[in-house]
This record gives C-alpha cells, structure tokens and sequence, in this order.
C-alpha cells in the first residue's frame, strides 16, 4: 500500500512516555501511518535516528514503541556503515519513514554523503509517507531555526527542500523561536514559514498544506509571512486526534 499521493507529516511531537516503556508513540506517529493507507497487515516504519548520531539506546526504545503500537520497526542507522545492505530498496518498502530529532545541522549533511536525501525523495513521490520530529520536521523544508550549532538559535538554509516553505518547531516552548522566525521571514532568509507548537503536525499532500492536527488540546500552528517591511502571523487552528491528552511531548532540536 501508499499513501494516495506524496505525504509530509511534520511535528513537533508524536512521542510520550509509555505506561511499560520508556517512550510510546503519541496521535501524531498514528495519524501518519493511518495516511499511508495499511490495511490487513502490520504497518511497516523505518526509524532514522541519524540526527542523534544513531544512538542505539534510543532506537531500542523507539523498537519497543513499535512493538506495542504493532509496527514492524526497521531501524536505518548510518553510523559507522548503513546497517541494511540496500538502502535504496528498504526506504521503498516502507509504509512511513519516522526521522527523529537532533541536529539539523548534520542531518542533512550526512544523508547527502549516503544518498540518503535523493533515496528518500523518491520513496516520497512513490507514496511512502514522510514524518518526523523537531529535526526530522525541519529537514523536509527549505530551512528554519536551529540551536544545531550552540546554545543561540541560528538560521539553517540547506535542509532537503522537498516543500518550498521554512519550518518553525517548538513554537511556543523556546521564546526564541517565534521572533527569530519574524525577523528571517522579513528580511528573506526564510520564505513563507510554517510553525507548531509542541504536540502539533502539519499535512501535506504533495507540497500543498492540507490540515494541522494535534495531540494536545490548546495548541496551535502558524503561518509567518512577509507584508511590505513586517512579519504577519497567521494562526491554524488544528483538529484535535483521538488519544490526544495533556501529556508534553519530548523535544529534539
């Protein structure tokens, strides 16, 4: 099965504590795999944990998620070596591909060496759906904001580009954020710039954005534009997922 078309989840969330493990998968990583569309089998999730420098701690317990969610997890590592013989034949074979946050600064750095970024963009136009957090949100878009680099958040311009806009996360956790975004917005760093709070994902079909949906009550998602020499702020309100509640999700960078 594929997603009827080309698919980007983008969040700032989609991971909660677990009632029997450490991390479980919150609405966000559901509704994702709802869009690409599985039926009468397992769903099928790559994790790519590339922008943590594949920590096999952290991969274990996204595998567990997985295992209560009932997923069948293929981890992508590419530290030291890929760990799959075939790269270019296992993203395809996906239902959803899961990037984790980390640093947007090497993330896409990494993929390029790998041909990661162009596998991936061939899976996306294949109807494999796209989906990640903080990081694994901004590397799909042509750039956003960043603390990849140090402690200051820092504009980053080089990420994949599949979707023509900038990408805002942690919009309303990290004060930061939002008037670092105005600023690159007016003076052209950034195009059009589409932002979430915590706990809320963005959906694309193809490059258009169709719908904000979220998994904590209250929040919201933005869109900053440029109007003659000023910032102008849009808010979506999106649509709350079933199982959504009060928990925070975890942050990436």
């Amino acid at each position: 099965m594929a997603a009827r078309e080309p698919t980007i989840v983008a969040t700032s969330g989609g991971l909660r504590p677990g009632d029997r493990t450490k991390v479980a998968f919150g609405p966000l990583v559901h509704h994702a795999v709802d869009l690409a569309g599985v039926h009468g089998r397992r769903p099928k999730v790559m994790y790519v944990g590339t922008a943590i420098g594949d920590s096999e701690a952290f991969a274990a317990q996204a595998g567990e998620a997985a295992r209560v969610a009932g997923f069948d997890l293929t981890p992508l590592t590419l530290f030291a070596m890929p760990n799959l013989a075939d790269v270019e034949a296992a993203v395809p074979d996906q239902d959803l591909v899961r990037v984790m946050g980390g640093s947007v600064a090497n993330l896409p750095a990494v993929w390029r060496v790998h041909g990661l970024d162009s596998i991936l963009r061939r899976a996306w136009e294949a109807g494999v759906v796209l989906s990640g957090i903080s990081a694994g949100s901004l590397c799909w878009f042509r750039g956003g904001t960043t603390d990849s680099s140090g402690p200051e958040l820092r504009p980053v311009t080089n990420a994949l580009g599949y979707l023509p806009y900038g990408n805002g996360v942690h919009y309303d956790s990290e004060p930061g954020r939002r008037p670092l975004i105005h600023r690159l917005v007016v003076d052209g760093t950034l195009p059009v710039t589409h932002c979430t709070d915590d706990g809320v994902g963005l959906v694309y079909r193809g490059t258009e954005l169709v719908e904000a949906v979220t998994e904590v009550p209250g929040k919201g998602a933005h869109v900053v534009r440029r109007e003659g020499d000023a910032a102008v702020e849009d808010l979506v309100v999106p649509r709350l997922l079933p199982g959504s509640g009060c928990w925070l999700p975890r942050r990436g960078r």
